[in-house]
């Protein structure tokens, strides 16, 4: 009889068995479906976050759709504003020392536009043509609109500030040669030239660079 009871009746663990127990029953596979996966800690956060800013109760079951409709719009707000302003760049670039037609140069545009400028009112007329236009040359590189290469000539600067600026490309090459001329071929500099590569310089601060299009692949 005392057999009997003893197998009808359920044994009561004590504390350490209880908890192997437990232990045991917690390790089978099917409990580790039921955690959360980390979508379901993401959506939770932007469902709580929407709560708490709107101190209204969404639909149940919105957590995971408006965790990825937020998303999809941060990512089109994102691609939207890089097609109208493009990347992002520094306002302007300044080198402690860079190579500018032959020259080691760290003076800014503006204090190569002063320099150019006290030339011209000694009547220094060479060395006024040369100054403006490197003080041209150092203007677009320090707004990003030409990179102007250590060791590129005149020309080639020119050439590519007439892509940016094609309203320009012209006069950019006249202004160009009458660098060459007074630097290298020794030919006087007049005030005629200094104005034409001052005006030029005038108008290329003031225009606004021509974006191209990016080539399609083949």
């Amino acid at each position: 009889m005392g057999e009997a009871l003893t197998a009808e009746v359920p044994l009561i663990p004590d504390g350490d068995e209880a908890r192997r127990w437990a232990e045991t029953e917690l390790s089978d596979p099917a409990y580790a479906i039921t955690e959360p996966t980390a979508l379901d800690r993401f959506a939770y956060g932007v469902e709580q976050f929407f709560r708490d800013l709107f101190a209204t109760e969404l639909p149940e079951g919105w957590g995971p759709w408006l965790a990825i409709g937020v998303s999809v719009l941060i990512v089109a707000l994102v691609v939207v504003a890089l097609a109208i302003w493009g990347m992002p760049r520094t306002p302007a670039r300044s080198r402690t020392a860079a190579d500018l037609f032959g020259e080691t140069e760290q003076r800014t545009a503006a204090q190569l536009r002063a320099a150019a400028a006290q030339h011209a009112d000694r009547g220094e007329w060479d060395a006024a043509v040369a100054e403006r236009f490197r003080a041209l040359a150092r203007a677009l590189d320090e707004r990003g609109v030409v990179d102007v290469a250590p060791g590129a000539t005149v020309h080639a600067f020119a050439r590519d500030a007439g892509a940016a600026l094609p309203a320009l490309a012209e006069r950019l090459e006249r202004a160009a040669s009458a660098f060459d001329d007074v630097r290298y071929l020794r030919l006087p500099g007049t005030p005629e030239l200094y104005g034409a590569v001052a005006a030029v310089d005038d108008d290329a601060a003031a225009s606004v660079p021509h974006r191209r299009d990016p080539v399609a692949a083949p």
